[in-house]
């Protein structure tokens, strides 16, 4: 498979079938109907030359014509300024000060913390478990606060927290033992259209 950015006139986004950050990416794809290409690809599937678009060799890879881009924040923002209906990052400075820094901290707090249940075993397991789902909890007032995450509208921070409620139970951590407002969140965001035309036949066994 060539992966030569300019011979592609298309939009195409290198995935995984089941990789949070990847899903990011196809959450936003979706809310914003954007045609393009997804090529997800199994752990053992990524072509040599993918380290010729993103010198990392990893997904999410977006290729835009002959532009290349890699990093879910540097992709997410791409395509919300690419194509700004609707738009996903608020209007004013201050405002898209806060998202992005909301997005800091999902990315340091829950998405690590996914990351570490991922990779633990036995005891460091029941741990990583327990740090994810305390950190969950501890923003349980924020969930209160508007129908979104401090948004009255879905959001790119929304975007980015949807898939870690989605694999919750996948990775033991049982959402109906969490606070009321995480429980209906996650049922909100997780019923939007967008986010079930972006889910993979793998990300969707993670409920079965």
């Amino acid at each position: 498979m060539a992966l030569v950015a300019n011979r592609r006139s298309v939009m195409t986004l290198f995935s995984a079938h089941d990789c949070v950050r990847c899903h990011r990416v196809r959450i936003i794809l979706a809310e914003k109907d954007i045609a393009v290409d997804v090529v997800n690809l199994g752990p053992d599937e990524l072509p040599e030359d993918l380290s010729d678009l993103n010198p990392y060799n990893e997904v999410p890879t977006l290729v835009d014509r002959d532009l290349a881009l890699y990093g879910t924040h540097v992709i997410t923002e791409y395509l919300d300024e690419r194509f700004p209906h609707p738009p996903l990052m608020p209007v004013d400075p201050v405002s898209r000060a806060a998202a992005r820094l909301a997005l800091y901290r999902v990315e340091r707090d829950w998405y690590e913390g996914l990351d570490a249940v991922n990779q633990a075993s036995g005891s460091g397991l029941t741990k990583a478990r327990k740090i994810l789902r305390e950190s969950l909890v501890s923003s349980a007032e924020i969930f209160e606060l508007k129908p979104y995450f401090l948004s009255d509208e879905f959001s790119i921070v929304d975007c980015a927290i949807a898939p870690v409620m989605w694999r919750l139970p996948a990775v033991g951590i049982d959402l109906t033992a969490l606070p009321q407002a995480i429980q209906e969140y996650a049922d909100r965001v997780c019923k939007r259209e967008s986010f079930q035309v972006s889910l993979t036949e793998a990300e969707r066994e993670l409920r079965l």
